[in-house]
Formats: structure tokens, sequence, C-alpha cells
């Protein structure tokens, strides 16, 4: 049975469905600073923890150097054997020739013989070369290059050994001859402030298709691979989900269904948060473990507002019923929340999920398919029971009536919709159910207010038509019997 050796990062090893397969070689290709050597440090780091003989040659950092960058980011390269081919300060002094490998084949150059001998003493089972590029630039002949770095790769992996090893691929200097030499390909990149890889080839294998964000800093390398919803469900009872406002509950005739979207959508200030508080609140004192991921406001704020309506949330907080997740949008890549949410779910037996709010959730996904990124992660969630409340903002206090600022109604299983209007000189709310897509609901609109006590939801309206458009108009006397 083929063996499979981990990455040393766990959301990589997902990625590649389990690793690299041994005996192999695998070219890690990108720009300068994208993190293919970082990546290179923590493949020898696992084999150096599992007990295995490991090897770096370096072509172009000194090794002393490495070490200290990988140190700073936690990394130990003690234990692992190096091999230091990086041209010396003699190099220039002396005006020396620089020759990785000869011309003659025949012929073993000291540097050739030096690796040699080091694979031969060490037999690693790993092998990091950083980087190849290096060797093109002493090689004039493009085909003797290609074969000997095809001999070179073959040695490696005959002695036993899984090669990684680094390429930039720059315009001056292509890697396509390297992409065919590698039985696999993981390409990273950098654009704006986003990271990514993507597995391109990986022979013997299938492999999470497609971009993955990760996230390179002082703590390290972390990969969040791209959620895959399919593969994952959870088996649960179908049952209503209260808000614990009975108006509000025969509006929806009972509830939200479990396992499904709501979107909460309106205007800034008019209550989205706070009615999707009154869920969480309701679906924990139940006994459900509630998470509230909040882009916007902090915890404090969260806190004193629920105090200023008589909403107790500080003891569900102190048991671990509700959670405050504060994420800061710019800090955040679209598969790094969902990867948060996942683990949230995986490891906290979480029933009810609010995202507050799709403005600034756009920001995390930053340009790319805010819809289809959404739905990936509403899928995952229902999948496994989750409850999801959405908070949609929308620009319009008034005028045209628009249920989502960017069209994600047909994301929500049901749509509660919150409205400002203006009524003799006041400016009044008013709340309704656009949709629910498992059952009936009441279909009028009904009045509400924000008190000291929390919400209250008061009786449709009876004088007054056209509250969607912001400004209503009095209904004259006997036209409803009409």
């Amino acid at each position: 049975m083929k063996e499979r050796l981990s990455s040393g990062i766990e959301g990589l090893d997902e990625v590649l469905w389990g690793g690299f397969w041994a005996g192999r070689s695998y070219l890690l290709r990108g720009g300068p600073g994208t993190g293919k050597t970082t990546l290179g440090w923590y493949f020898l780091r696992a084999g150096v923890d599992a007990g295995e003989p490991v090897l770096l040659i370096s072509l172009g950092e000194p090794v002393d150097q490495m070490r200290e960058h990988a140190a700073e980011i936690g990394i130990d390269l003690g234990p692992v054997h190096m091999l230091d081919l990086a041209p010396t300060p003699e190099y220039f002094v002396q005006v020396e020739s620089y020759d990785i490998f000869s011309p003659a084949e025949v012929e073993l150059q000291p540097t050739t013989k030096l690796i040699v001998d080091t694979v031969e003493r060490v037999r690693p089972k790993r092998i990091f070369v950083d980087s190849m590029t290096q060797l093109r630039y002493f090689s004039r002949d493009p085909f003797q290059y290609r074969k000997q770095v095809l001999s070179f790769l073959r040695f490696l992996k005959e002695s036993g050994g899984t090669v990684l090893f680094t390429s930039e691929g720059s315009a001056e200097a292509p890697d396509t001859d390297l992409q065919f030499l590698a039985d696999g390909v993981i390409h990273l990149e950098i654009v704006g402030r986003e990271r990514s890889l993507e597995v391109i080839k990986f022979r013997g294998s299938g492999f999470e298709p497609g971009k993955h964000a990760f996230r390179l800093d002082a703590t390290g390398l972390h990969v969040f691979p791209r959620l895959v919803p399919e593969a994952f469900r959870r088996e649960f009872v179908p049952e209503r989900v209260s808000s614990g406002i009975p108006e509000l509950d025969g509006m929806l005739h009972g509830g939200i269904a479990r396992g499904t979207v709501t979107l909460i959508s309106g205007p800034s200030g008019v209550g989205k948060t706070t009615l999707g508080l009154y869920f969480l609140v309701e679906a924990a004192r139940k006994g459900m473990r509630c998470v509230h991921y909040l882009f916007e406001e902090d915890d404090a704020t969260v806190l004193a507002h629920c105090r200023s309506i008589g909403l107790d949330l500080e003891p569900l907080l102190r048991e671990g019923r509700i959670r405050l997740v504060n994420v800061e949008p710019l800090r955040h890549a679209g598969d790094e929340f969902a990867r948060l949410v996942h683990q949230e779910v995986e490891t906290g037996d979480v029933r009810m999920v609010m995202i507050d709010s799709m403005p600034s959730y756009r920001l995390v996904i930053r340009g790319e398919d805010l819809a289809g990124h959404l739905r990936a992660l509403c899928k995952y969630l229902t999948n496994m029971g989750v409850t999801v409340l959405l908070v949609d903002e929308v620009t319009h206090l008034t005028g045209d009536f628009r249920a989502s600022e960017y069209g994600l109604s047909f994301v929500g299983d049901a749509v509660i919709f919150l409205r400002y209007f203006e009524a003799q000189g006041q400016l009044r709310r008013a709340l309704g159910v656009l949709k629910m897509r498992y059952s009936d609901f009441e279909k009028t609109l009904r009045e509400f207010e924000i008190t000291e006590r929390g919400i209250r939801i008061g009786l449709p309206p009876q004088d007054l038509q056209g509250i969607l458009t912001g400004t209503p108009e009095v209904v004259p006397r006997g036209a409803h019997s009409r």
C-alpha cells in the first residue's frame, strides 16, 4: 500500500486528500515571497516529528539564515540535515566559476559529488531543494538543463526520498519543463493582500480543486481549504425555532424551521440585529448552542444594547450557550472565515449561527462571488442541522422596496424584512415576512417598536397603504369593505 506523507500543515493535507505520496517529486511554484520556502520547512519539520531523516539542499539562501527565519515563525530546523550550496562571498571576491553540474555527465564535479555523498550518508526520507531556479541560471543549454534536472530528481527519489523543490516560474525563467517533470505541482500566489494556493497536478490521487486561501504571518503558514458542502451531513430532528416573540411566531406559523436559512433585511438602525438576537437567546434558553459572528459591532456594544432593551444575554454568555465572535473583515479571507465557522460547528455542537452583516461579509470576499461563497457556507451549515440567520442591510430608507441589497434573497429559505415608513410626521417601523420555503405564513405587515422592554409588535395597520414605499397613504373609511 502506498504511503502518504503529511505536509505538516493540516489544511494542506486536506487539500491533498491526506498528504504527498512517498517516493515522488513535487514542485512548489510561485513568485518571490509567496511562501514556497516556508511550506518546505513545514514538510521537513513534519518528517523530524515523525522520526524520519530529512535533508534541505539550499541553492540560494544560506542555511544559517534559513534557520533564523524559520525560528521566527516557530519552526525548529535544528535537527534537519542541511547542505548549503548557495554562492559564498568568496565567489565574488575570487571571481570563481560556479557550476552546480558539469557539462560532462561522466565527470562528477566537487559540488555534485557533495550532493551524492550527503544523500548516501543521510538516506533522507524527505528532501527539500530550494530553489531549482538557481540551476537554470548556471546552465547554457536548456536541453542539457532539463536532462540534468530529470537525472537529479530521479537520483533523489531512487535513494528513497520524497522530494519537494521550488521554482519562481517567472517570465525570464519559465518552469514549464519542471511542471512536466514533477509528479505534482502546487502554485502559490499573492493578489493584492490575498494569498492562495492551487494544486495544478497530482499524479495518482484526487485533490480538492480550485484556489484555497492561506495566511502567512508571525504564527506560521495556515491553509484554509475551500468548503465543500456536499462532504458534510448530520442527521437532525426537524422542529420549529421560536423567536420568543409570540406575535412574530404567529406570523411565522410557529417559528422558523431548524436547519434552514433566514434572511433578516432592512435599512440601518431599524432593528435587524436586535431581532436576530431574540432568536439566539430563545434558542439558547432551550439548550441550543449559538454563535453570533460580529463584523461591525463589538461585544461591549452588543451587551449594552441588550441591557437597554431588557434582553438577558449575559447569563447565556457565561454558561457558554451563546458565543460572540468578533471578525475583522479586512483580516480574514472568505475561505478563512468559512474554516472558522466549520471548526466551531464541528467541535462545539453549534445549532444556530448569526452572521452580522452582509455588507461587511462582502469585504471578506473581496470582489469574489459573494452569492457563491455564501451559498456554500449556508449549505454546509444546513446540512449539519444548523439554523442560520443572515443580517442584510439595504441602503435606501424609503422608496422602491428591495428585500436584499446584493440579491441574496434566493439564499434564504425565509425572508423577514424590516422597514421604516413616515406617517403623520413620525418615523415608524414595520415588519413583514416575504417568504417561507417550507410552510405558510402571515402575509400582513405589522407595525413594531423597540422599547426598554424589548420588541413590541402590534396589529396590522388598518388605515394605511403603500407602507413599503416609505410614504404610505391614509385609506379612506370604508375602502376595506369594498
